[in-house]
């Protein structure tokens, strides 16, 4: 079993023209990190998670609702989220995010 794993983010991923794609870049017993791309005005409607999540937006901008607060996603922007916390997610431009559940 590899001990380590390394992604260059840039490569694992294209924007769609429309909708979303996604990309499982690690899942074991301890965590899950999902690669997400969205085209602008496509996101994810509100929604929870059953484990402790973190976001983070690599590139792009995005409308984020969190709990009942709205955030203006960009470059940088990081996210920890209890379990059962509502979400959702609203492109505005080409976005990439980086997904981890902790399980």
């Amino acid at each position: 079993m590899t001990q380590y794993l390394i992604k260059q983010l840039a490569d694992e991923i294209t924007t769609p023209d429309s909708g979303k794609q996604s990309v499982v870049l690690a899942d074991d017993p301890k965590t899950k990190v999902v690669l997400f791309s969205f085209a602008p005005g496509s996101g994810l409607a509100e929604h929870v998670a059953p484990f402790d999540a973190t976001i983070q937006i690599v590139s792009g901008t995005a409308t984020l609702t969190v709990g009942d607060q709205k955030v203006e996603g960009k470059p940088g922007t990081w996210i920890k989220m209890i379990p059962k916390t509502p979400h959702s997610i609203m492109a505005n431009t080409p976005l990439v995010m980086l997904l981890t559940l902790v399980k």
